[in-house]
């Protein structure tokens, strides 16, 4: 009788709410993207590029960046941005780093790259983004996202970070998340954040790893995300990260593929 009860109950409680209809969460719209099914140079509408050695980027890093085709391209349905081991410009490697800058910029949304890691000591590939009018000022007060990125020396090991004017490396204290995927270097996987106006969560194959939190007391130096930022991809090699172990100089070329670019509000 106790469980014909708790039955009875159950069935009235839900026949009394039949008529009530919870409203359907808004979806997500795709707002830019590149599929890649093209070959030649990456499309110049959704693309730029950061060129030359620029003194080491900051990060003592060995390579010239160029938009050679030997460097840069699309083929077989994926982008490829690759490291030589060639002199120019004074540095011993070149490779490519493509930007979104003032074609596509987005405050707010989810960013997908699919992409493949290259592999081995010295390589250091990111997908990551930047401040589009540096409205607080140069780095890091105008902030940076790092989606992915992966250190050759320490393969599988993926991070997703922020950088601020409170919160940086160059403090040692940059909010950082770190994930492994032990399979990166050799096949596809989804790289991913969530940003939203409080919250950035990171991702790796729709499973989070990572969340960043605003502080109700951070200003524009521990929270400048709420300005425009834009898409970076690019290999660097060696470096004052890539290169702490040292850069392999048997393992070149080397490779980051991206499958796709996409990009949800």
């Amino acid at each position: 009788m106790r469980l014909l009860f708790i039955t009875g109950v159950c069935l009235t409680v839900l026949m009394s709410h039949t008529t009530i209809k919870s409203k359907p969460k808004p979806k997500a719209k795709l707002v830019w993207s590149d599929e890649f099914n093209y070959t030649g140079m990456p499309d110049t509408t959704k693309w730029g590029f950061d060129l030359g050695s620029n003194n080491g980027w900051g990060n003592n890093e060995l390579q010239c960046y160029t938009n050679q085709a030997k460097n840069v391209r699309v083929k077989n349905g994926v982008l490829i941005i690759e490291a030589h081991r060639d002199s120019l410009n004074g540095q011993p490697f070149t490779s490519a780093r493509i930007i979104s800058k003032k074609k596509g910029d987005w405050c707010y949304g989810r960013i997908e790259v699919k992409a493949k890691l290259p592999r081995g000591k010295g390589t250091w590939p990111a997908i990551w983004m930047l401040s589009t009018e540096w409205k607080y000022g140069g780095w890091p007060e105008s902030g940076e996202i790092d989606i992915m990125e992966h250190v050759g020396y320490d393969p599988g090991v993926i991070h997703g970070t922020i950088h601020t004017e409170a919160y940086n490396h160059m403090k040692h204290t940059q909010k950082e998340g770190k994930i492994t995927v032990p399979n990166a270097q050799d096949d596809f996987h989804i790289y991913a954040i969530d940003w939203k106006k409080d919250k950035i969560d990171f991702y790796v194959d729709d499973k989070l790893y990572h969340s960043v939190l605003r502080d109700p007391k951070d200003d524009y130096k521990g929270w400048p995300f709420d300005q425009q930022f834009h898409l970076i991809m690019n290999l660097a090699v060696g470096g004052s990260w890539g290169g702490r172990e040292g850069v392999d100089q048997n393992i070149w070329p080397q490779r980051m593929e991206v499958d796709y670019v996409r990009v949800y509000q």
